[in-house]
């Protein structure tokens, strides 16, 4: 079972005085929950962890955009430095794919997959899919039937955060770098219609907002 980082659902976070928070988003966020340190300090032990069970095979990382894009790139960094210093590296080559499962603050039960026609691609392939978070996880679901379907030659899924909710189908991924309370979260490119993916930590959006940006 993946190790993971748990916020407790009475984690009281940290006051966004203490923080650098673009002005415009001031009274939007009720706190910052996970900063964006602690965020970076988990994506290298993520990293470590994949090469450990993943290295010595050509790994093809799919990044599930739009709001795993910013995991994504630091998790490929901090792979690439691992294949630069030790002696055991594994050649890594990406690959984008968009899923959309959002309108406002709901997860709706249509998953809609943008660039599907490219994962025949992966046939025979060792892939990382790369998420930024997994809620009820049929999202992932989905896209794993889909995937399963083109004859990968193993799929593993790292997800930065995973959601605690009555929701869930059950689906965990491989890796998890933070489960998180059942709230609705914004910052590190998670974004709410669009927003918020220029805000640097993971933070609560708070209800205003949720009326304020919607569309």
């Amino acid at each position: 079972m993946a190790s993971y980082l748990q916020i407790a659902d009475d984690e009281k976070g940290h006051e966004l005085d203490l923080f650098c928070v673009p002005r415009h988003y001031e009274n939007d966020l009720d706190k910052v929950i996970i900063p964006h340190g602690l965020i970076m300090d988990r994506t290298e032990r993520l990293a470590r962890d994949i090469i450990r069970d993943m290295g010595g095979h050509h790994i093809v990382a799919l990044c599930v955009l739009k709001g795993g894009y910013k995991f994504f790139a630091d998790l490929m960094d901090y792979i690439k430095a691992l294949n630069q210093n030790s002696d055991k590296s594994v050649p890594l080559t990406v690959d984008f794919i968009r899923v959309k499962s959002y309108c406002n603050d709901k997860s709706t039960n249509s998953v809609k997959v943008i660039g599907g026609d490219e994962l025949s691609n992966l046939s025979g392939k060792n892939v990382l899919i790369v998420e930024d978070i997994v809620e009820t996880g049929r999202t992932m679901q989905t896209l794993l039937s889909l995937l399963s379907e083109c004859n990968p030659k193993m799929v593993k899924v790292v997800s930065l955060l995973v959601k605690r909710t009555p929701r869930s189908s059950g689906y965990r991924p491989d890796y998890i770098g933070f489960e998180v309370p059942d709230a609705f979260l914004v910052g590190y490119a998670l974004d709410y219609n669009e927003y918020f993916r220029d805000l640097s930590h993971i933070c609560i959006l708070n209800d205003q907002a949720k009326e304020k940006y919607k569309v």
